[in-house]
Order: structure tokens, then C-alpha cells, then sequence
């Protein structure tokens, strides 16, 4: 049983990943993250009218490594998916991690194509790996909170939602879902 009684067969892991997200503010980012993000988030946090152009920077920092290949690699990935090539992203994404395991953009992708694959548990597992080198990474965080609320784990999704939208408060589609969790929660108080 994962948290809040959710069934899911990977339990443990599940319950890792959401004590991971309530500790996310006590752990810094890997190392091998660029040192401009931390001025990109600072700014996401204070932007006004061009979060945008900073959240697309923080993506292409994100999707940047050090060596061309990998990032060719990654690149090549997203197309992948986004032409519903599910195997040919996955055989790339798996040599990918194994041959560069600290690319946490690495694991964010291979983490969205399990979830659109419905391979949940796996996404989770994926997902934990991305927060453990990237705390901020509010993607991974907006992606958790999906899985959670498909579970049916309200709670939990409350709490992936709520962390993504610390890391980039102009996720209006997260904020949009905590909205609904609010409305949802109201009227179960109301019956």
C-alpha cells in the first residue's frame, strides 16, 4: 500500500518519492546541474510578464549536457515520442541512463513516456531519480502529481501539485488542477 492507503505494487517507492517531495526544500541540486539555473529560478520566482522565456530557458539548461552526443541522443528521444515511437525511445532512453546516469532530463523523459505508456509504477521510480539530482524540477513534480490524482490519491497529488508551482508559481494548467482538488474537497465537506 502506498500513501494515504493507494494501492500500487511498488509501495515503498511510491512512498519514497512523496517524503522526498515534502523534503525537497532541505536538498540541493546535483552538482552537475548548470549554476545559471539558480539564477533562472530566482528570476521565475519574481517574473512578471516574461516567465515564459525563463521557463524555456531553464528546459534548454535542462536539456543541455556537456557532451554533444547525449543531448543529441535526448533530442533525438523527444522526437521519438512525440511521433508515438515508444520502443525506439525507450531501447535509447534505457542505453542513454546507463551511459550517463546524473542526466536528470534523461530520467524526466523516460519518466513521461512510462507515463504515457500507463507504466506508472516505473514513471514514479524514474521520477524519484529526477528529484533526487533536481529538486526544482517542476515538471517532474506537475507529472507525479498526475499519477497521484489517477490513483486517486488526492492528498498526494495536493502535495506534488502544490511543490511544483514552489519551484515555478506560472504553472497555470497545476494551479487550474488544484483549483479542481479545492472545489472536490469543498463539496465533500459540504455532504
Amino acid at each position: 500500500m502506498g500513501w494515504y492507503g493507494v494501492c500500487i505494487a511498488d509501495g515503498a517507492m511510491y512512498d519514497a518519492t512523496l517524503n522526498l517531495v515534502t523534503h525537497l526544500d532541505q536538498r540541493a541540486p546535483s552538482p552537475v546541474m548548470p549554476a545559471r539555473l539558480d539564477q533562472l529560478f530566482h528570476c521565475l520566482h519574481v517574473a512578471r510578464g516574461n516567465a515564459d522565456q525563463i521557463e524555456d530557458e531553464i528546459w534548454r539548461l535542462w536539456m543541455h549536457h556537456p557532451h554533444y552526443r547525449a543531448a543529441q541522443v535526448l533530442e533525438k528521444t523527444v522526437a521519438d515520442i512525440a511521433g508515438q515511437c515508444f520502443d525506439i525511445a525507450e531501447t535509447r532512453l534505457v542505453s542513454l541512463i546507463r551511459a550517463c546516469p546524473t542526466y536528470s532530463e534523461a530520467w524526466n523523459k523516460r519518466a513521461t513516456l512510462y507515463y504515457l505508456l500507463g507504466r506508472d509504477e516505473e514513471s514514479v521510480r524514474d521520477i524519484h531519480h529526477v528529484l533526487e539530482l533536481e529538486p526544482r524540477h517542476f515538471g517532474a513534480l506537475a507529472g507525479l502529481g498526475e499519477i497521484c490524482l489517477a490513483a486517486g490519491d488526492e492528498a498526494a497529488a495536493r502535495l506534488a501539485f502544490q511543490a511544483a508551482l514552489r519551484m515555478n508559481p506560472h504553472l497555470d494548467a497545476v494551479r487550474g488542477e488544484l483549483e479542481k482538488l479545492d472545489v472536490r474537497t469543498f463539496e465533500d465537506l459540504r455532504n
